[in-house]
């Protein structure tokens, strides 16, 4: 092979790995095999420097300082985005939204607000030309030179034809491993540590000489676009998905939601999952996906008025770590906590901090007697975001997770594919005291007078071992209970029998289903009307209900259909609690050729986008699902269509084409059986 060949098949392997690694996620050779290819492209360009290309992996890093940083106009103002800290302001900014909108369908995309620094990279025909920092909005520095050390990043896009011009625009930052890491290194060499992740990363990429921005291993995450020329994508889903096909990396967990309302319930969750991630985020970004109604919605001076961010104020303090110790939840999650060397964060003295599970506490190597970083941020409790390695003397022994449950001794067990270890038994005590405190919480059965220590008190005595037993408690053997005297127990009875009537959303709730929370259980219970209704749905049909995805469908299914799922609700109708909800009507378009069909589309389109014909199934009073089934009554297949097409032909729904389907909500609709 000749040089110019090698060499070629060298930077195509590299770039492919780098591909794989940041944007896939899924690396298939080792850190070692990967530099040795790198070694032998350097040594191969060495030999043969007329071969040296700009966009070769070898030409990250520069290898003298800039003299300056220079000023940039941006081809178009970098916006910041408007702030909320509340629901209620979030919740005002999406009537603004609906009102500007009127009667349309609009489609929200829910992000993670990176705490970094914000920058534009530009590529022209597909080569990086340029790194611009955000600046005052209008211009910024230009951080070029910086910019290509981003190692998770390409120096040319992965298309045979790129957009002749693409401005990726996201952030830069640091990973707290990193900046742990770092620390370390500067401890070492006796210079100052950095306090934290965001500043390091602002500071380093306006650093003149790239070799120590190198070194500080920042990183890119996109999140919106600036001046483009040859953009294929319409919405901001679908932008997110090509540049990813570039080899750039967007930014991660990126959900498309139905609705602001389903949008504003993911923000929810997503803030209870932050402590997995090794990056800072300061809030989440709501932004409307249709480009078009972007563009009709358009902007202030300042801020565009289709995307929101809904932040929350962090906290952090720096204290020690005297103890670990694990505790059992309502659903027999064993999780560990960090007990702390008292701190002041948020006007409160912290002495407790969730490590929330065995991998988190490996993966942030965490040990007793470390320097940590603590933080809260909005709701979320208190939890370690790193330890100060820098801070550690001698060696710490490693955590060792118990092997079996700390109050009832069975064996624990590791969720399937996941990260938490439970305590399989459904008789444990420790889970029985959780899960009836939450099943009497204010979001549950909100039942009065049932706080933490009477919970103790009734598992404690025998008197109370599942929910059910709750109503069938009476004075008698309430009033021999610590300060429990006869008018406290008739209250008690009473809220426990008001809660008899909260109705199927609340007790779903309260249930401590695996993945059901509040919202969950409203939609389940306003679709199915009844506790009958829902178990005696399939997994597939469960599936196929808005909002529920295949994950909730067979936790759903399987605490329904598992002996102490059945033994529960047979128990609690016994006692007389309602479980039945009133079915919400949803009113279809009499008009609409699609009015109460469902539809299912698979394989790839011609003329429309996936969110595309979507939102045409919608507006002519159809519902889009991803699942098929008995219920579906068309399939729209395109082009590679798999396993859903196979499905389609086997129950006997009828399959369409992009052609029919557009035919079909032009001209009206037929049967919705048979090929």
């Amino acid at each position: 092979m000749r040089p110019e060949q090698e060499i070629a098949a060298l930077r195509e392997r590299i770039r492919e790995h780098d591909y794989k690694y940041y944007v896939l996620h899924a690396p298939e050779i080792s850190d070692l095999e990967y530099d040795r290819l790198v070694e032998r492209l350097k040594r191969l360009e060495a030999a043969h420097p007329e071969l040296i290309s700009p966009d070769s992996p070898t030409q990250r890093v520069g290898e003298r300082p800039v003299d300056e940083l220079t000023t940039v106009v941006h081809r178009e103002p970098m916006l910041s985005l408007d702030n909320t800290y509340s629901l209620a302001e979030l919740n005002k900014f999406g009537e603004r939204v609906a009102r500007a909108l009127p009667g349309e369908r609009v489609e929200w995309v829910v992000e993670l607000k990176i705490d970094g620094a914000a920058i534009a990279l530009v590529y022209e025909d597909g080569l990086l030309t340029r790194g611009v920092t955000r600046g005052d909005g209008r211009a910024g520095d230009d951080v070029t030179h910086n910019a290509r050390t981003l190692a998770n990043i390409p120096l040319r896009l992965r298309a045979d034809h790129p957009p002749r011009l693409l401005e990726a625009r996201g952030e830069v930052f640091m990973t707290n491993s990193d900046l742990v890491r770092l620390n370390e290194l500067q401890r070492s060499r006796g210079e100052d540590i950095y306090k934290n992740s965001r500043n390091c990363a602002a500071g380093s990429i306006r650093l003149l000489d790239p070799r120590v921005a190198a070194e500080r291993r920042l990183r890119f995450f996109c999140h919106g676009v600036g001046a483009v020329e040859g953009l294929r994508a319409t919405t901001h889903s679908e932008f997110l998905a090509e540049i990813a096909g570039y080899g750039l990396p967007a930014t991660p967990h990126a959900r498309l939601c139905e609705s602001f309302e389903t949008a504003v319930a993911h923000c929810e969750t997503m803030i209870d999952q932050l402590h997995e991630l090794d990056f800072e985020v300061d809030g989440l970004v709501l932004k409307v996906n249709s480009f078009e109604q972007r563009q009709r919605l358009g902007a202030t001076s300042k801020s565009p008025r289709w995307a929101v961010a809904y932040k929350f104020e962090k906290y952090e303090a720096t204290t020690r770590l005297l103890d670990i110790r694990v505790q059992v939840g309502k659903t027999g999650a064993v999780t560990p906590v960090a007990d702390l060397q008292a701190v002041q964060l948020a006007g409160t003295t912290v002495t407790r901090a969730s490590l929330h599970n065995a991998d988190e506490i490996r993966r942030k190597d965490v040990r007793v007697g470390d320097v940590v970083v603590v933080e809260k941020a909005g709701k979320v409790i208190p939890h370690i975001v790193r330890v100060e390695k820098h801070e550690r003397v001698g060696e710490l022994p490693e955590f060792e997770f118990p092997t079996h449950c700390p109050e009832c001794g069975a064996e624990l067990v590791k969720d399937e594919g996941g990260v938490y270890i439970r305590c399989p038994n459904p008789e444990c005590l420790a889970q029985i005291r959780e899960r009836l405190r939450y099943f009497a919480g204010r979001n549950a059965m909100d039942i009065e007078g049932l706080g933490d220590k009477l919970v103790d008190q009734l598992v404690a005595s025998g008197l109370v071992r599942h929910f059910g037993d709750l109503y069938r408690l009476d004075e008698a053997s309430l009033v021999g209970l610590e300060r429990m005297g006869q008018r406290s127990a008739q209250k008690l009875l009473e809220g426990i029998e008001a809660s008899k009537a909260r109705g199927l959303a609340r007790l779903l709730n309260a249930l401590s289903i695996r993945h059901v929370g509040a919202r969950v259980a409203a939609v389940l219970a306003e679709t199915f009307g009844s506790i009958d209704a829902l178990a005696e749905a399939s997994v597939e049909e469960l599936s196929e209900t808005m909002e529920i995805g295949p994950v909730i469908a067979q936790a759903v299914h399987e605490f329904l259909h598992s002996d102490y799922g059945r033994r529960t609700v047979a128990d609690l109708a016994r006692v007389g609690v309602d479980m039945t909800a009133p079915k919400k009507i949803v009113a279809a378009s009499d008009s609409g050729a699609l009015a109460g069909k469902q539809l299912v589309v698979t394989g790839t389109l011609e003329r429309h986008s996936r969110d595309e014909i979507e939102s045409l199934i919608a507006a002519h009073g159809g519902r889009a699902t991803s699942n098929v089934s008995k219920k579906t009554d068309f399939v729209v297949a395109g082009a590679k269509a798999g396993s859903k097409l196979d499905k389609a032909r086997q129950l006997g729904v009828r399959v369409i084409t992009e052609s029919e389907f557009e035919a079909l909500i032009s001209a009206g609709l037929g049967d919705g059986r048979g090929e």
